[in-house]
């Protein structure tokens, strides 16, 4: 089992930086990866950003590429979304997830373990 914690949310106005932390906790040795999702009211949960805990391999949905940044500290077994120039647009609620298989991937039924979820809010 793999338990994730994100934190970090909060209220901030367009333009600002937000940092959001996610602490895994449990079986964390056996995480290929760990992803970023976030979704907003009436909307689908959507993929963000993942990385590659061996490496540091990154992938990026193309909607926050040059704005978001995933890093991974793994002798603490977190990573980190960056977020800077935000946009009301990217309200929402962020999740962490892990994922146990090999590959870089966005579908949400491909990551085995999640957190609760932190809320973003960008004003305008």
């Amino acid at each position: 089992q793999v338990q994730l914690v994100e934190s970090g949310g909060g209220l901030v106005q367009a333009g600002d930086s937000l940092r959001l932390s996610c602490a895994a906790s449990g079986r964390t040795s056996s995480i290929y990866a760990m992803g970023w999702f976030r979704q907003a009211p009436g909307k689908e949960r959507e993929f963000v950003l993942a990385i590659r805990m061996n490496d540091g391999g990154t992938y990026y949905a193309d909607s926050v590429k040059g704005r978001f940044t995933i890093s991974r500290h793994n002798a603490k077994n977190t990573v980190y979304l960056q977020m800077n120039s935000l946009k009301p647009e990217d309200t929402a609620v962020y999740y962490c997830a892990a994922r146990l298989g090999y590959g870089m991937v966005r579908n949400t039924e491909d990551y085995d373990y999640w957190g609760q979820g932190t809320q973003v809010t960008v004003s305008s």
